[in-house]
This record gives C-alpha cells, sequence and structure tokens, in this order.
C-alpha cells in the first residue's frame, strides 16, 4: 500500500504537538512518536543515527513544508519492507523460534470492506492456508501473538481462536508503529476524517506527555494464545492439510 500524504501530515501534526509539550527537538518527536522511520523501510532499530533518516530530519529543519518534504521523501524510498509470508491480507513472521506473529493489510478491491461478513469465508481460508505452512514446516513453533488496534473491532476479532482474543490487553504505547496509527484511515487509505478530529481535539488538550496515550480513540491491543488452539480452530491436520471436520 502507498499511504496518503495526509496520513503523513497527521502524524506530523501530532509529532509538533509532542515536541511542543515536552520540550523535545521535532527530529526526535518524529522518531519516537510517529510510524515515519518504518515507512522509510529502515527496519525497527530506530537508529536516530541512520544515514537515512539523518538525511530525513535534516530536510525537515531547512523545509519551508514538512509534510510535502516527508511525503516526497517517503515516495523516494520506495516500498517499505513487510514479512516474507503473505496470504492476500494476511502476512505472518517469526518473532523468535517459538512464536508467530500476525500482521493484516487491506488486499481487497477498493470497494470491498476486508472485515465485512462476505468476505470473512476468504480471511479465514487465508489464515487456514498461513497455519498450514506454518504446521508443516515443523519448527517449534510455540504460540502465536499479535498487536494491533484491530483486535477492537469484533468483525476482526471473529477471525481468530476465543483463547487468543480473551487474551487482549492494553499493550505499551506504540506511537512508532502501524498498529496504533491505523486507525486512522479508512479502507481505501484515506483518513477517516471523524475519527481524525476526535483525536486532534483530545490532542490540543493535553496538559503532559503522560496522558498522549489517551489521545488515540483506540488503544493497540496485544494477544497470544498457544499454537495448538489455531491449528484447531482453522481445522489443520498434524500434516498440515485441512481436516475433515
Amino acid at each position: 500500500m502507498v499511504y496518503s500524504k495526509e496520513f503523513f501530515a497527521l502524524q506530523i501534526e501530532a509529532a509538533k504537538a509532542v515536541a511542543a509539550l515536552a520540550g523535545l527537538p521535532i527530529g526526535r518527536a518524529l522518531l519516537d512518536y510517529t510510524n515515519l522511520y518504518i515507512r522509510f523501510g529502515l527496519g525497527r532499530d530506530f537508529n536516530h543515527s541512520h544515514p537515512i533518516w539523518r538525511r530525513y530530519v535534516d530536510g525537515v529543519t531547512r523545509s519551508a513544508d514538512v509534510c510535502d518534504w516527508t511525503y516526497r521523501f517517503y515516495l523516494a524510498q520506495g516500498e517499505d519492507l513487510r514479512p516474507a509470508a503473505t496470504s492476500a491480507c494476511f502476512s505472518y513472521a517469526m518473532q523468535g523460534e517459538e512464536h508467530v506473529r500476525i500482521h493484516f493489510r487491506n488486499a481487497e478491491p477498493a470497494t470491498t470492506s476486508p472485515l465485512s461478513s462476505e468476505r470473512l469465508p476468504a480471511r479465514l481460508g487465508e489464515l487456514r492456508s498461513i497455519f498450514g505452512d506454518v504446521r508443516r514446516a515443523g519448527n517449534n513453533v510455540k504460540g502465536v501473538v499479535g498487536t494491533s488496534w484491530l483486535y477492537n473491532l469484533p468483525a476482526y476479532q471473529r477471525c481468530f481462536p476465543a483463547s487468543y482474543i480473551a487474551s487482549a490487553r492494553v499493550a505499551e504505547p506504540r506511537y512508532r508503529h502501524v498498529s496504533l496509527w491505523g486507525q486512522f484511515l479508512d479502507r481505501n487509505g484515506s483518513l477517516r476524517h471523524g475519527v481524525v478530529r476526535d483525536f486532534k481535539g483530545r490532542l490540543e488538550r493535553l496538559t503532559g506527555l503522560g496522558d498522549l496515550a489517551l489521545a488515540f480513540p483506540l488503544q493497540a491491543l496485544a494477544v497470544e494464545a498457544p499454537i495448538a488452539d489455531f491449528y484447531r480452530f482453522y481445522g489443520i491436520s498434524a500434516d498440515g492439510r485441512r481436516t475433515s471436520a
């Protein structure tokens, strides 16, 4: 997905508010409180000395239009890195040797909601394919983990085993990740303006950085469950095939 310019503008506005509130340099606020580092394809080490990041921040300090500079910089970096194992809307990556981490992106046509009731069989099929691959790989996976604002939504919850959803807890603030910022995007990649207005209103009322998480309408939830629950839920046999049940 190529993210919209307005999505970057929203994050820059938030970073400026954080910088003013906490007395931080704007470069530091952009690094620690936006999703820009990852969107530039720089990984997840958040190294403020990374040469590409330094070039970006230098441009920020010289630019009369930070949003325009940011978006042109983003487009010049090309596609950001994604987990290697993908099945349409869902993908996964290994977290260590024993856990699978689930990721989601909208791969449906613009006119179709990926989490609608009509598309639920397709989503379950994608997850069944993923976990069939995991089981056939015969590795030492013991559990599945995820973190996203999406776990607040019943339409997303129904894609997963009950034990996984029941484990949900508010994650540590994930200001650097789309697992928090993604709640402002609609299925077409444009901003959800009602949610954005709510966020901006809360942002203006902040009196301390410790309350920043409360400005986000939905929190990112962390979830975890044994992988056996997933094999059972999707009907995956010991050889990675779908069972008849």
